[in-house]
């Protein structure tokens, strides 16, 4: 199905392709507001109000969007069509509808035509575990036996051959082969029907992880909703939380091994690679491998998971378990816990996830009987306070409550003295809370708090195990010392105002989890610009990443005294997304600007929606070491590289023996992908120097028609048919044809370098 979805979009029979995933937790409000932001009506839609008017607003709405398919993925049960508010497909509207589902039951109801995918030969099967588990394995002639039979009991189920394969991957023993053959007859011999079977040939790869820690991690996934996209620094983050990694001398070194983990659990097919609507790096586990686990969660009931399932209620009167240790109500619609709702006993308790639930006022006494409570996370809820009784949580070591955006006040902490980790960003308090230099255990300490008004001289000097440090660099009542600094010496990434010169750093402003790759790295995300306002940096930055900020206009202006004269001289890699308001990157120009982007290497843009040109001409002569443009979904975008109009307009009069060149020597990846209104990569009257060049991906841009001509080969004046002998370019059929070349041997030379998709 991904791939009719991936060759929908590139065929444009449709003018939307609307793939959304149902699973098995179906929600009708869940899929209403899925279909309202792949529309863009998400804020029209929650003003709809009841189901009844919003499945009226959202049918109206798909009658008007044009020819479009929506692709169900993952139905597990019967869906009223009317319910949700999706229009009967017809011929005469010119829509249709694909769903996946496992039961026939499903297509019959809602009237479908009815297309079965078999599984796998034995052939196929036999190619797709062959190509999983490795080189090794496929030139053993003496495993190959043993092989064939136990791919044999993967009963051509892809995810079974894939998870199976993972797990023996690189196993060349005879024997191992031999016992992993009869562990899969006898673990399905013991069940019946097809679903138990599934789940029974996952958890040999389960059985199969050797390390018990590993195991705890890989069943953590479960707590999240049923196909959520779990952002990787996320994750491994609350793998340290739990104590499933071993404590080290620095954070970095924890995250190193929560990353070697993952990989395992990748590896074996366990978790699969992801990204989410922002682009973060992300797993997430397939539906039938999270099943698996949440069978072995229910076996001992210690766990209880309802996460994503949008009930109002906490839970019912007997939903609370006496000798429960890990709860996971997050993604919710949860506003309010009830004191008859409360067992009196949770002696046992030992996590409790309540993020991303609209909860506004807890209980005083809620806390009061979690005696064991060692990890609660209260992220993104509309809570104004935290009761009293959390002052008696002495084994507490995680507190979060990132996002609490009207979280004022919190009570004493000084006895929580077994706190590892305090996360206040983006709540409102003004002070940092009562006995918080108590906390002498503590890792990790974020305030990230705009309100906040100090931070009292002497407090950080006394939490001196932190290994991890941020507040809002930007609020100079919170600036400190050096001093107050330097006692840390355990401290790993650091965020803030500080009189110091640092040898690496990474200053982080709003939410992020970007893959840092320099040593001197800024994020900044979400902020909210007014007019003119720009950014004031580090002046040896070396990673520049923004995303998802309204308001910023540029990224130095020629108004502001820069303390260096050369802005951005170490930057290397330049990540900008959504930025709506983004016209140009440099608001200034002259000699003060000449080691300006003078080591940037990489240069990624997405979805700036008022740039017209990425590059000024006065920056060219700068960027002598770049390797990487990537450009995506900017809608204004004329030029990559721009000239002066004037420039332009004189080089057109003297006429061809005018060309300007375009000296770029080390650039090797240029893509180009949804830019409707691109002209030109440089001007008409320029040309290329860069025999580096690797790659030219084009997608999605209409009215670029031309490629500019690769110099140094220029006779009589002219440019002369010559392309870099690596490159190659990939672009539709549709859009090489329509290219238009002022010299026709140009096209004859390129088109060896040509691929179509």
């Amino acid at each position: 199905m991904k791939h009719i979805h991936n060759d929908l979009l590139k065929e444009r029979i449709f003018y939307r392709v609307i793939w959304l995933t149902v699973s098995k937790e179906f929600n009708v409000v869940k899929l209403q507001d899925d279909i309202a932001s792949a529309l863009n009506l998400k804020k029209d839609l929650d003003k709809a109000g009841d189901k009844l008017k919003r499945a009226a607003f959202l049918s109206e709405m798909l009658k008007k969007a044009g020819k479009h398919i929506l692709i169900l993925d993952d139905v597990w049960d019967k869906i009223s069509l009317e319910e949700v508010g999706i229009p009967e497909p017809t011929s005469g509207n010119g829509c249709k509808m694909v769903l996946t589902t496992r039961s026939e039951q499903v297509c019959k109801y809602i009237d479908c035509k009815v297309i079965k995918v078999k599984p796998l030969s034995e052939e196929e099967a036999l190619i797709l575990f062959l190509n999983k588990v490795g080189p090794n394995i496929v030139q053993s002639p003496t495993l190959m036996p043993t092989l064939r039979l136990v791919v044999k009991e993967c009963a051509g189920l892809p995810l079974t051959i894939v998870v199976v394969a993972g797990t023996l991957k690189g196993e060349n023993e005879p024997r191992i082969w031999k016992n992993a053959l009869k562990e899969l007859k006898e673990r399905i011999g013991k069940v019946e029907g097809a679903e138990a079977e599934v789940i029974e040939r996952l958890k040999f790869s389960f059985d199969h992880l050797k390390d018990d820690k590993v195991k705890y991690c890989f069943l953590y996934c479960a707590f999240y909703p049923d196909d959520f996209k779990i952002p990787k620094n996320e994750l491994i983050g609350c793998w340290i939380d739990e104590g499933f990694i071993d404590e080290m001398d620095t954070r970095e070194e924890m995250k190193d091994k929560g990353h070697v983990i993952m990989k395992k659990l990748e590896d074996n097919c366990l978790l699969e690679k992801c990204s989410n609507h922002l682009h973060w790096t992300c797993v997430k586990m397939h539906d039938a491998v999270r099943d698996m686990a949440l069978s072995i969660t229910n076996v001992n009931s210690r766990y209880m998971i309802q996460a994503g399932k949008q009930s109002e209620k906490l839970l019912k009167k007997d939903g609370w378990m006496a000798d429960v240790e890990k709860v996971s109500l997050m993604r919710n619609s949860i506003s309010r816990i009830l004191k008859d709702r409360l067992s009196p006993q949770h002696q046992l308790l030992k996590t409790l996830l309540l993020q991303d639930n609209p909860i506004e006022k807890i209980p005083n006494s809620f806390f009061a009987n979690m005696p064991c409570l060692s990890v609660l996370n209260l992220s993104r809820t509309k809570i104004e306070r935290l009761p009293n009784s959390i002052s008696k949580l002495e084994n507490l070591t995680t507190l979060l409550l990132d996002g609490c955006q009207a979280l004022r006040y919190l009570p004493c902490l000084s006895k929580l003295q077994g706190l590892k980790k305090l996360n206040l960003c983006q709540t409102k308090i003004e002070e940092a809370p009562e006995g918080m230099d108590m906390l002498i255990n503590l890792r990790y300490l974020d305030l990230y708090v705009v309100t906040l008004k100090e931070i009292a001289i002497g407090l950080l000097p006394k939490l001196s195990r932190l290994q991890h440090l941020r507040f809002d660099e930007d609020n100079e009542k919170t600036s400190l010392k050096a001093e107050e600094v330097v006692p840390l010496e355990k401290l790993d990434p650091f965020a803030g105002q500080c009189k110091s010169n640092l040898i690496k750093y990474r200053l982080q402003v709003g939410p992020s989890c970007w893959e840092h790759e320099r040593d001197k790295f800024v994020s900044i995300n979400e902020l909210e610009f007014c007019q003119g306002e720009f950014i004031m940096l580090p002046t040896d930055i070396q990673q520049l990443d923004i995303s998802d900020c309204h308001g910023l206009e540029f990224l130095v202006s020629s108004s502001f005294s820069y303390s260096c004269s050369h802005p951005f001289h170490s930057l290397e890699l330049l990540h900008l997304r959504h930025l709506p308001e983004l016209s140009e990157l440099i608001k200034v120009e002259g000699l003060i600007l000449s080691a300006t982007f003078s080591h940037l290497k990489r240069v990624l843009i997405w979805r700036c929606m008022s740039m017209k040109t990425l590059f000024a001409h006065w920056l060219l002569p700068n960027l002598q070491n770049l390797e990487e443009i990537w450009v995506e979904d900017c809608d204004e975008l004329v030029e990559i590289l721009g000239t002066s109009t004037l420039e332009d307009d004189q080089d057109a009069e003297k006429g061809s023996d005018a060309f300007i060149k375009f000296n770029l020597p080390k650039l090797r990846n240029l893509e180009l992908h949804a830019l409707p209104e691109l002209k030109s990569i440089c001007s008409r009257s320029g040309a290329m120097i860069c025999d580096s060049l690797q790659v030219i991906n084009v997608s999605c841009c209409d009215k670029l028609k031309r490629i500019p001509p690769f110099v140094p080969l220029i006779v009589n004046g002219q440019p002369y048919g010559y392309a870099p002998t690596s490159l190659k370019i990939t672009s539709s059929t549709f859009w090489w044809e329509s290219l238009e070349w002022d010299d026709p041997n140009f096209k004859n030379v390129l088109q060896p370098h040509w691929h179509p998709w």
